[in-house]
């Protein structure tokens, strides 16, 4: 079974291969973000504790994110396995996070990969990114632009360069990933568990290695 964490800078293609990976290998991908939402829209127990926080401009704890997902991983979907999405993001939370798989699932992260991309090839990859106003449609300047500057292929809208996307919040949230979230790799790495890939190869050859590792 396959229960995994992907690793990697924000911009490194994890989305992109974990989208292909749960087609392949029917799993799910398991977001925090997204069960965070659907809980606080649901008005869940922990959703309510969540919101109390995020109305605040608080960051939600540690124990209520591990209870959410808790959750999420004990609905039938998970059954085949998943691939935690955003989560863990420090060290604390990688072990509150095997503490409760061992406790409350009887289950162990199978793999722990990595996506190696370097930070100058991340801030191209994102700085470069427009989405139309409109449908939401994606493109990129360099890798995949639209067939008129500005204007979307699929409905005429305007592209527009997000705020996510700027080199200044992509610089902040590196220094973050590099502060924190990289010491994961340690911890893991420690655990005999982690595998590294070289993100910065094409889509198609960073997904091969991938399912190398996986199979």
């Amino acid at each position: 079974m396959i229960n995994m964490v992907f690793l990697g800078p924000p911009g490194a293609g994890k989305g992109t291969q974990s989208e292909q990976i749960t087609k392949d290998f029917d799993i799910v991908q398991v977001s925090t973000g997204d069960i965070l939402r659907l809980s606080v829209k649901e008005g869940t127990d922990l959703g309510k504790l969540a919101k109390e926080y995020m109305d605040k401009g608080e960051l939600v704890p540690d124990d209520v994110i591990i209870g959410l997902v808790r959750d999420r991983l004990q609905e039938k979907d998970c059954a085949n396995g998943f691939i935690l999405d955003g989560f863990p993001r420090s060290i604390p939370q990688a072990e509150a996070l095997d503490e409760m798989l061992e406790r409350d699932l009887n289950i162990s992260l199978s793999h722990v990969i990595s996506l190696e991309v370097n930070d100058d090839t991340i801030v191209e990859r994102l700085t470069g990114r427009r989405v139309c106003e409109n449908c939401k449609k994606g493109y990129h300047i360099t890798f995949d632009p639209p067939k008129n500057d500005n204007i979307c292929d699929n409905c005429g809208g305007r592209l527009i360069h997000r705020d996510d996307d700027k080199k200044e919040t992509i610089m902040k949230r590196l220094q973050v990933y590099h502060n924190q979230t990289e010491k994961l790799k340690k911890y893991y790495s420690d655990k005999d568990i982690l595998q590294t890939v070289d993100g910065e190869k094409t889509p198609e050859n960073v997904y091969k290695e991938i399912v190398r590792i996986l199979s």
